[in-house]
């Protein structure tokens, strides 16, 4: 496989130093500079403008993109070059484009020896790119773009486009260029490069009514008009594949010029995974005759696909064969597997029969999605040169891959993967939620595994999925480059392309936290229960991230330049703000549930609030219509969000459920306690959760007011050593006490003491508070993470040593999963270890205070078994017992599988007999592949219902 770039680029602190202004390419060195430097060529000068030759019988995707590079260079630099087909209208330098073998003077390069392209021939998608001394008599100087095939050339004309600062996305996200007035190109680039994957789409799915009803305002239908900036947009991210919507549509059949402008661009066509032989599902319900069922209707099927394999015979296409229920639904009662296996025979004889060649020439690709892999793994198989194409399980976890003797076959294996998904347990399309971390770790286990011949993701809309789906495509094109050291990298790289290097580690940062955010659990699945208001100010910790995220885009909005405030709403901020303002509702609404149960006055404002943020989504949706880039892109956003009961959408947003409190009207003191629930005057006894000098330093006491009149409060400590922020006050509404202990005057041990809080009526109550300090004696033998509030919580990441065992290792995937970061076992490979003690792993210190059973709470990737029979194992080990092997999918269950996906993460947990308190150790062995480890939780008796666990613990 080639990918050969020779320049170099400077890497500090394990990212790229951004020294740049303008443009920066995301793959390797960025060859356009501003000013002139020996023997590079001047693109766009003070003195010179480049003309671009392409060959007037040259492929006409290739005339097509030198027009665009043409426009491009205008956008950039004011200038429009000229087109020429004569080496005489080239001028004393420029750019000489083409397709080997069909342009006349690249072949005229190539047989005087001045251009050396034959690593790219015959490669797939390739392209050689250089800048030629003297090329031709009275030409100085040339940069030379030749394509192994079409697409190739085009690949390399629009690599020029971005590098000198178009962006892909100047259109479908309204980028402006990076202006300069002056461009020069390296004159030591020599680039020759191909994609690793070979077909590398997307697919426009479930695409009503946010993308339906833009259309419809703006082309009337799904015609060409609109497809052409689909074709441009996949071209331009180095894609060459589509799936085209078809949720009410037929790519071929509403507009005849759909099919042949793909053909033109470059783009190779398919039919979704449940459409065979180049026939949409829609079609169907306009011509077709009888039941869609082979068993009884098998001459007006055949006949069906015939004519979509010869409507499509003159254009590159990738043929689905087998057949699913219409519309997207299960197969029907009467498929068998000897009925599917005769339904490829049938359709694979209709191939043969209209192109008359080798039908190894001719691609095809059966979808493995749902229950047909299930016909696979009991027994179905198609002939060698078919693809087969793998599924995720709707939500990012690839359910299988090839096997080594899977991966012989002659027509490869490829993957189906998701960002948008109509079905259970919950659809999810309004927004993105998929961290690129998530993807990497999930197509780089694909790629290691040979899957590599078709990578295909439903992108739902387009809009808002940009930043993922380039992801995709980029790490489509080289895995290798992308690889997991870069996963940061390519955000930086992201956003000082389409906003400047000024803020690009910002907006990175903000990209990163807000597609954690919202993959931690899908908007469309949270709730008023999501987020604990209870314990481990979950919810409160929540809020504040979300807040310090919509300050900071909103901060980087007002700074930026007028003209990328667009496509940085379009690309950031309205994902930012929208995505915590449906969070920060839900956290409004769970509070006011509390706070009226409890009786508290405050109750009211929090409904309020809910209610407020529900119009405030309707206002920032009505923004993103109306107000952005002068309402280009009305009605993308409409997809409903708010208000969900089962699995589909509901079809308006809901407002959410407000309980509305009525206060007496005369002053009335409650009293709540961190941690409870219930509150006082209600009866019963009130504590704090324990306090420890290495857990969580302050805890609170809410004095509030069920009535409508002030009163006045106390908040008497019983020991000196308990400190309260306020001991007397006046309360209107509530007023928050932090406790906390002062460790100076406490000795060694289990102490205790209350704080007697008096106001209005009853006498008061007494709030018991407990503390525990060490001896110094155990203190000085402590190390690593410290027991306390009865747990110990550890990011994955965060290991004290490992050990790697047959060159394998674990290593961090940064920015992946709900916290901070997970880890996993490199390099990716087919070993398991039989004997898990032989295996590799990573060792964290612990130190208990108590002894008996302890549980540990591990916290993976809801991944799945990526090799049919097998788990997905891993063992754990305490101190130096022998390691216990753990099944993370040991209940392969429906209710399992959905609790995994829609939390984020796959639970399992270990027991373990402690003999003793002190240090421990803790040791997670490598199984089987493809296990990612997210946190570890030990819970020593205390340990409290939350979404994400408690922070991590103090680590000494």
């Amino acid at each position: 496989m080639l990918t050969t770039r020779f320049l170099t680029r400077t890497l500090l602190g394990g990212l790229l130093a951004f020294t740049v202004t303008g443009a920066l390419a995301l793959e390797g060195p960025s060859y356009v500079r501003h000013t002139t430097t020996e023997g590079s060529l001047k693109l766009v000068s003070t003195d010179h403008l480049s003309n671009l030759y392409v060959d007037p019988q040259d492929d006409p995707g290739v005339i097509r993109a030198v027009r665009d590079l043409r426009a491009d260079i205008q956008r950039v630099a004011g200038q429009q070059p000229q087109i020429v087909h004569t080496a005489s209208g080239l001028g004393q330098q420029g750019v000489i484009i083409g397709v080997l073998g069909q342009s006349t003077l690249l072949d005229q390069l190539v047989e005087s020896g001045k251009l050396d392209p034959s690593a790219i021939g015959g490669q797939w998608d390739a392209y050689h790119m250089e800048v030629v001394e003297q090329p031709l008599p009275g030409l100085e100087r040339a940069l030379v773009i030749a394509g192994a095939n079409k697409r190739g050339a085009i690949y390399g004309v629009y690599d020029v486009s971005e590098q000198i600062g178009v962006s892909p996305w100047h259109w479908f996200a309204d980028v402006p260029a990076q202006r300069h007035d002056a461009l020069f190109i390296d004159g030591d680039l020599m680039i020759q490069d191909q994609p690793k994957v070979k077909y590398r789409g997307i697919f426009i799915n479930d695409e009503a009514p946010a993308l339906t009803g833009w259309v419809q305002k703006h082309y009337g239908d799904y015609n060409h008009e609109f497809y052409e900036h689909v074709f441009e947009l996949i071209l331009r991210l180095k894609g060459n594949f589509l799936w085209p919507a078809m949720w009410n549509n037929a790519f071929a059949d509403d507009d005849p010029q759909n099919m042949i402008l793909a053909d033109e661009y470059g783009i190779v066509m398919s039919t979704s995974h449940h459409e065979p032989m180049m026939r949409a599902d829609k079609e169907w319900n306009r011509y077709g005759e009888g039941p869609w069922e082979y068993s009884t209707n098998p001459e007006n099927l055949y006949n069906f696909w015939v004519d979509g394999a010869r409507r499509n015979q003159p254009y590159e296409s990738i043929y689905t064969l087998g057949m699913r229920g219409q519309a997207d639904t299960p197969m029907s009662e009467g498929q068998n597997i000897g009925l599917l296996e005769k339904i490829v025979h049938d359709q694979r004889e209709i191939l043969s029969n209209v192109f008359e060649k080798p039908l190894e020439e001719i691609p095809q690709v059966w979808a493995l999605y749902k229950e047909v892999q299930d016909f696979y793994e009991s027994g179905m198989r198609v002939p060698d040169d078919v693809t087969l194409l793998w599924a995720d399980d709707n939500w990012g976890n690839i359910r299988r891959l090839p096997t080594p003797e899977e991966r012989d076959r002659s027509g490869g294996a490829g993957v189906y993967y998701h960002f948008d998904y109509v079905g259970g347990p919950r659809s999810y399309r309004w927004i993105n939620v998929t961290p690129i971390a998530k993807v990497w770790e999930q197509m780089n286990l694909a790629y290691r595994y040979e899957a590599n011949r078709i990578w295909i993701v439903n992108v739902g809309d387009i809009k808002p999925m940009e930043f993922p789906t380039e992801f995709f495509l980029r790490m489509a094109w080289d895995p290798e480059y992308w690889n997991r050291e870069r996963i940061e990298e390519f955000g930086v790289r992201w956003a000082a392309r389409e906003f400047g290097s000024e803020h690009a580690e910002a907006i990175a940062q903000l990209v990163s936290d807000y597609s954690r955010h919202n993959g931690r659990r899908r908007p469309e699945q949270q709730s008023a229960d999501t987020y604990s208001v209870l314990h481990y100010r979950e919810a409160e910790r929540i809020e504040a991230e979300l807040s310090d995220m919509v300050e900071r885009a909103n901060s980087i909005y007002t700074q930026l330049p007028e003209e990328r405030q667009d496509a940085f709403d379009q690309l950031v901020r309205h994902l930012v703000r929208a995505s915590a303002n449906l969070t920060r509702l839900y956290i409004d609404q769970a509070r006011n549930h509390l706070y009226a149960t409890q009786g508290r006055s405050t109750a009211n404002e929090y409904g309020a609030s809910a209610r407020a943020r529900f119009e405030h989504d309707a206002e920032l949706e009505a923004h993103y219509h109306q107000d952005i880039s002068d309402g280009k892109w009305d009605r993308m956003m409409s997809q409903t969000r708010i208000g969900y009961t089962h699995w589909n959408n509901p079809p308006a947003n809901t407002a959410p459920l407000i309980y509305d409190y009525q206060p007496h009207d005369q002053p009335d003191m409650g009293v709540a306690v961190e941690g409870t629930a219930r509150a006082w005057p209600t009866p019963g006894t009130y504590a704090l959760p324990a306090f420890s000098p290495y857990g969580q330093s302050e805890r609170r006491i809410t004095v509030y007011n069920r009535g409508t009149q002030p009163f006045d409060f106390t908040a008497t400590p019983s020991q000196d050593w308990i400190r309260v922020s306020e001991t007397s006050g006046a309360v209107s509404e509530s007023t928050d006490l932090q406790v906390s202990i002062d460790w100076d005057k406490i000795p060694a041990g289990t102490h205790t003491g209350e704080v007697f809080v008096q106001g209005t009526g009853w006498g008061g109550t007494r709030v018991q508070i407990e503390a525990f300090r060490p001896t110094r004696e155990v203190a000085a033998e402590m190390k690593g993470f410290v027991e306390a509030d009865g747990y110990i919580s550890i990011e994955a990441a965060h290991f004290q040593r490992q050990q790697a065992r047959d060159g394998i290792a674990w290593a961090t995937i940064p920015l992946h999963g709900r916290t901070q970061s997970s880890i996993s076992t490199f390099p990716v490979s087919d070993k398991t270890f039989a004997e898990p003690a032989k295996g590799p792993y990573v060792e964290y210190d612990i130190y208990l205070f108590s002894a008996g059973e302890i549980q540990v709470h591990g916290l993976f990737a809801p991944s799945l078994n990526i090799a049919q029979g097998r788990g997905l194992r891993y063992a754990i080990a305490l101190d130096d017992h022998p390691p216990q092997v753990v099944d993370i999918l040991e209940d392969s269950s429906q209710q399992a599988w959905e609790t995994a996906v829609s939390d984020g993460v796959r639970r399992s947990v270990t027991t373990f007999n402690v003999a003793q308190p002190g240090p421990h150790r803790l040791r997670i062995y490598r199984v089987d592949p493809a296990v990612t480890l997210q946190k570890l939780i030990i819970d020593t008796g205390g340990l409290q219902p939350s979404y994400l666990g408690p922070p991590e613990s103090e680590t000494l």
